[in-house]
């Protein structure tokens, strides 16, 4: 067969296999345009799930009449008009084929207005490119796209539709991820002439948050921490969930390039490593996270449909990423602002008394000194236990005064008033009860512990007897060479005897036993994919926590209360102290409102 032109609605057929997939790939292709319009205001109208109609209007500078057969061909774009402005892409679109493409397998009109005239103009299009009419319209400033019976000249691709119902969820998803990434623009989202989604422009940040709160849950705010982090150009912000709030599925992850919502696997595997220590298994992290870098440093022409970019430096953006939302999370711990507002004046609540008599502060300053003086005990916690004591122990027979009135009275989590079961430890704050897991509280304290310990001295390495030859590429060869500092500090010494061979010489002490082939081609290969490799920390670590299980706490062993308080102090300036070393909480907190809520009070 002969070599030929194809005609142009052909050509356009084909780009749309790969723009438009459903009905939702158009919603997100002609909003994405009003995006770039400037839109304040953005509003979509479906029918059918998006098969019968697809309406978007917005309020941005709109077109002229001589741009209208210019914005329905291909490659025709406002957006960029040289290499350069490709190289620095900010616009969400800009390769001028989605509205060509998608005039192709549905019957489209195209109505606009600019700021500066009078009337509107209205021009159909069939993805032929050519024979174009322009009338004029009535419509107020901005553009207004109908999308009108899609793929009802492409059959066999409208068969691979589901059902109304799943179509529009998938709009509906699809709107609510793309309000997210534009807190500043109103949107109303209708299905059948019904309202499903009204959304005012959100400029404060109690808006913004009020917008997180209704489109991902009241939960998820409520058990999200705020990130806003910035370093080497690079600077990340948004919400992020605590570890012990995940779920079964990666439905709830949402994370913005420049305002674009991608899917990229670099940025999954930073998250994933950053919830690695403080997540049960198998469960899934959410976020809504916003990374605003140098256009030029990533490069969004990767994808047909723009969902997925690449790095320049991939490896600056995923040690970013982790760095930031380790941080974020291993500092959330108890804080005096969070859980123990100030009262001015007041003494500690104590059980069965209001305020404490000066004989309770002598019996507690008598058992922490007598607790302390236990040698069974570590040396940091029998120093708490001392700091306790000179705290609690009064000068005189009168209850020790407040000398700064306006200071908080109470410590985050509260005074250990009980031992519930010889399991959990019962608190008391100025405002709430706290409930600890003892074992589970105790097994983070000692592990974090461990793991300073472990970074503090270096980790221990033990030379192999006999050297283990590991047979590799070329290309991991070289990797093992790049980073053979980086294996040494974590035990693991490395020596290339040969243009595919490398040499195991030494392993981290307490690895013995394990695989070293296994560990290192596992560590070459998230090198050699995400420039960063944590197996070998995550496999000492993994020693270090079951060392620290065996040396917690053990359910059921009866506890005083100096060890339940020394055990409270030390969970508030431990790093992810809410939670275990498997992911699940260590403390929860019941609030006066809560308890007032038990017993319907005030209602």
């Amino acid at each position: 067969m002969p070599i030929r032109l194809l005609p142009p609605q052909l050509i356009n057929q084909i780009a749309a296999g790969e723009v438009v997939e459903r009905p939702a790939s158009v919603v997100k292709e002609l909003v994405e345009n009003a995006f770039d319009a400037g839109a304040c205001q953005v509003e979509v109208d479906i029918e059918m799930g998006g098969l019968r109609l697809i309406r978007i209007r917005d309020d941005g500078i709109g077109m002229g009449q001589d741009e209208l057969p210019l914005a329905l061909s291909r490659h025709a774009t406002s957006k960029i008009a040289s290499l350069a402005d490709l190289e620095r892409v900010s616009s969400m679109g800009f390769r001028g084929e989605a509205l060509p493409s998608i005039s192709s397998v549905a019957r489209l009109a195209l109505t606009s207005r600019t700021q500066d005239t009078h009337n509107a103009w209205r021009i159909l299009a069939d993805g032929k490119e050519e024979g174009y009419e322009i009338l004029p319209a009535s419509h107020p400033k901005g553009t207004c796209v109908e999308v009108r019976d899609l793929f009802y000249n492409t059959p066999a691709r409208r068969k691979f539709l589901r059902s109304e119902k799943t179509e529009f969820s998938h709009i509906e998803t699809l709107i609510k991820r793309m309000a997210l990434s534009r807190f500043e623009t109103g949107f109303v989202l209708r299905h059948n002439q019904r309202d499903v989604l009204k959304l005012k422009p959100a400029t404060t940040q109690t808006e913004r948050e009020g917008r997180v709160a209704l489109l991902c849950g009241e939960t998820f705010l409520d058990s999200a921490l705020a990130v806003d982090f910035e370093s080497s150009g690079l600077r990340l912000s948004g919400w992020v969930g605590l570890p012990t709030f995940s779920r079964s599925q990666a439905d709830m992850q949402f994370f913005y390039v420049n305002g674009r919502l991608v899917r990229d696997k670099l940025v999954t595997h930073a998250v994933r490593q950053a919830y690695q220590d403080v997540m049960y298994h198998g469960r899934q992290p959410v976020y809504v996270l916003y990374l605003a870098l140098d256009p030029a440093m990533v490069d969004v022409n990767a994808h047909p449909a723009k969902l997925e970019v690449r790095f320049r430096d991939s490896r600056l953006v995923h040690d970013f990423l982790f760095r930031a939302l380790h941080r974020a999370i291993a500092d959330d711990r108890p804080t005096a602002s969070a859980l123990a507002p100030t009262i001015s004046g007041e003494m500690p609540t104590m059980p069965s008394t209001d305020r404490p008599s000066p004989a309770y502060f002598g019996r507690l300053g008598s058992s922490l000194s007598h607790a302390a003086r236990q040698t069974s005990l570590p040396l940091q916690v029998r120093e708490t236990l001392l700091n306790l004591n000179e705290l609690y122990t009064p000068a005189s027979s009168k209850p020790p005064q407040i000398s700064q009135p306006n200071e908080p009275t109470h410590p985050p989590l509260g005074f250990a008033i009980a031992h519930l079961h010889n399991i959990y430890i019962l608190a008391e704050t100025a405002t709430s009860l706290i409930l600890v897991d003892a074992h589970a509280a105790h097994e983070r304290v000692t592990y974090e512990k461990l793991k300073h310990q472990q970074l503090a001295g270096g980790v221990a390495s033990q030379p192999l007897l006999l050297p283990v030859s590991i047979k590799l590429s070329e290309a991991e060869a070289d990797l093992t060479e790049e980073f053979a500092h980086s294996f040494a500090s974590l035990g693991m010494d490395l020596t290339r005897s040969g243009p595919d061979t490398v040499r195991v010489r030494s392993m981290p002490a307490l690895l013995a036993g394990v695989d070293a082939e296994k560990l290192l081609r596992d560590a070459l290969a998230d090198l050699n994919q995400h420039g960063r490799s944590l197996r070998l920390e995550q496999a000492v670590n993994g020693v270090l926590a079951t060392m620290a299980c065996h040396g917690s706490i053990r359910a059921h062993r009866r506890l005083t209360i100096p060890e339940m308080n020394a055990l409270l102090r030390e969970m508030e300036t431990t790093e992810n102290s809410g939670q275990c070393n498997h992911g699940r909480p260590t403390w929860v907190e019941l609030s006066g409102k809560d308890l007032d809520r038990f017993f319907l009070r005030g209602q």
